[in-house]
C-alpha cells in the first residue's frame, strides 16, 4: 500500500511577518482560499487515501494541523518534538509506517510548495512510485528548470533527453545551489533537473539506506514506540540533524530522478510569491486595499488598512498585525536576517 508523509514543522523565516512561530508558512492562504498544506494534501486524491496520509509537525502545531486537515485521522499527526532537519524527521515517519506495513510504499513532501497541474504531478508521482518498486531504490521527483536559477538544487541524470514523459533516470550527481554562470551551463546541458524535495520508495529501501549511510540516525529511531511521546523526544535529542539529501540521497548507489513539468514553485520567499501571483498592466501584485501612482512590479499584501504606494518598483510591502515588512524584491531572500536579528535582540513576541 502507499502512504504520504508531508513534512511541515518549518517556519517559514522569509516569509515574515506573515510567518511567525505560532502560525507558520504552511498554515497561511498564499494563493487561493486554502492554505499550503490544506493544498499539499489536496492533490493527493486519488494517488493516497486520507487515512493513509501522515504529517510530521512540530508539537506546537499539532492542533493546527488537526484543525486544517479534518480528512486525516488525528492520529496520522505525529509530533516532532524538536527539529533535527529532514533526515530525522524522515527516518521518524518510517519507523512508525514499518510498524503499520513494513513492506509499505513512501511517498515524502513537503508541506508548502505550489502545484499548478495537479493532473500532470500525479502522473509523475505515479511513475515515481512503479520505479520505487525496485529493491533498494530511492527516487526522487526533478523539475525540469525554465530558467537559470540560483535558489535551487540540482540534480544530473544520465539520460540525454529528460523530456522523454513517465521515465526515471538513475541519477548521477547532486548539485548545490549554483551561481549564475554555472546554472546556465547545467541549463544549456539538458541533463540537470531543479531538485524538489520529494522522494518516494519502500519503507525497507529507506530503512537500510539510512542504516548504510546515517547510522547514528537510524539507529535512535529503530524499533522505538513510535506512540510513546518520551521514546521520540529521546530519538530526537540523541539524532544529529542532517538533511536527507546529504546524508542519504548523494550517497546512495540506487538513486533515480522522474522529471516533471507541472508548474512548481517552493515558494522560498516573498519574491517567489511575486513571480506565482497574478498582476496587473504595470506587473503589480496585490492583495487588499492598495492605491499605486506611477508605481511598478511590486508585490504589496496589505491587511487592514490602505496602503498607497507613490513612485515605487520592484517593492515588496507586508502588512500583519503588528508588523511591516518593505524591502526590494530583490533582496527578498535576506528576510531571514530581520527574524534572526529580532531572536538575537529578544524580541522574541515579533517572531
Amino acid at each position: 500500500m502507499t502512504y504520504a508523509v508531508i513534512m511541515a514543522g518549518g517556519v517559514g523565516s522569509r516569509f515574515w511577518p506573515a510567518s511567525r512561530k505560532a502560525h507558520p508558512k504552511q498554515f497561511l492562504n498564499v494563493f487561493g482560499d486554502a492554505t499550503l498544506i490544506q493544498n499539499t494534501v489536496a492533490r493527493l486524491a486519488g494517488v493516497v487515501e486520507p487515512e493513509n496520509v501522515f504529517v510530521v509537525t512540530n508539537s506546537r502545531y499539532i492542533e493546527q494541523t488537526r484543525n486544517q486537515l479534518p480528512q486525516v485521522p488525528e492520529e496520522n499527526i505525529l509530533s516532532e518534538p524538536i527539529s533535527r532537519n529532514t533526515a530525522p524527521c524522515i527516518a521518524f515517519a518510517a519507523a512508525h509506517l514499518h510498524r503499520i506495513e513494513p513492506g509499505a510504499t513512501m511517498i515524502v513532501l513537503p508541506a508548502d510548495h505550489v502545484i499548478k497541474n495537479v493532473k500532470q504531478f500525479q502522473s509523475v508521482l505515479r511513475t515515481a512510485i512503479a520505479a520505487a518498486q525496485e529493491p533498494g531504490s530511492l527516487v526522487t521527483i526533478g523539475i525540469q528548470p525554465t530558467h537559470p536559477a540560483t535558489g535551487y538544487g540540482y540534480i544530473q541524470h544520465d539520460g540525454s533527453d529528460s523530456s522523454e514523459p513517465d521515465t526515471a533516470y538513475r541519477v548521477k550527481t547532486f548539485a548545490e545551489k549554483p551561481d549564475l554562470s554555472t546554472a546556465e551551463r547545467f541549463l544549456d546541458s539538458g541533463d540537470f533537473l531543479w531538485n524538489s524535495g520529494m522522494f518516494i520508495w519502500k519503507v525497507d529501501s529507506i530503512n537500510s539506506n539510512l542504516a548504510n549511510h546515517l547510522p547514528k540516525v537510524f539507529n535512535v529511531f529503530d524499533g522505538i514506540d513510535t506512540s510513546s511521546a518520551s521514546e521520540v523526544a529521546r530519538a530526537f535529542e540523541q539524532s544529529p540533524s542532517i538533511s536527507i539529501d546529504y546524508g542519504v540521497m548523494e550517497r546512495a548507489s540506487h538513486v533515480y530522478v522522474v522529471p516533471g513539468s507541472f508548474g512548481w514553485s517552493d515558494v522560498g520567499d516573498w519574491r517567489a510569491v511575486y513571480d506565482e501571483s497574478e498582476k496587473d498592466e504595470h506587473g503589480n501584485a496585490t492583495k487588499g486595499i492598495v492605491l499605486l501612482k506611477d508605481s511598478s512590479r511590486c508585490l504589496v499584501q496589505a491587511g487592514g488598512k490602505l496602503f498607497a504606494l507613490v513612485g515605487m518598483h520592484d517593492t515588496v510591502v507586508v502588512e500583519s498585525d503588528d508588523a511591516v515588512l518593505i524591502c526590494n524584491r530583490d533582496s527578498a531572500q535576506t528576510v531571514k536576517n530581520v527574524v534572526d536579528y529580532l531572536n538575537a535582540h529578544q524580541l522574541e513576541e515579533y517572531v
